[in-house]
């Protein structure tokens, strides 16, 4: 089985909350902002993302005025 086949923590951290938190905005803002439903956003909030598409991580980049690498860290 290969490290992506696995069920569990993925290695990486999205730092969606405390984004949102320094640009004093909320979830269902950036939702309307990038098009992405709440729950969506949510599931990559907390962590529970098993993918996310190209174009959604540029969205929410360009929302937030920051990089990939702001968003998305390692967490192993």
């Amino acid at each position: 089985m290969s490290p992506a086949d696995e069920e569990g923590p993925s290695g990486v951290h999205c730092r969606l909350d405390e984004l949102l938190a320094e640009r004093g905005m909320t979830l269902t803002r950036l939702s309307e902002m990038v098009g992405v439903s709440v729950v969506n956003l949510s599931v990559l909030k907390n962590d529970r993302a098993r993918a996310i598409r190209y174009s959604t991580l540029s969205a929410i980049c360009r929302a937030l005025d920051c990089e990939i690498g702001d968003l998305l860290v390692r967490a192993d």
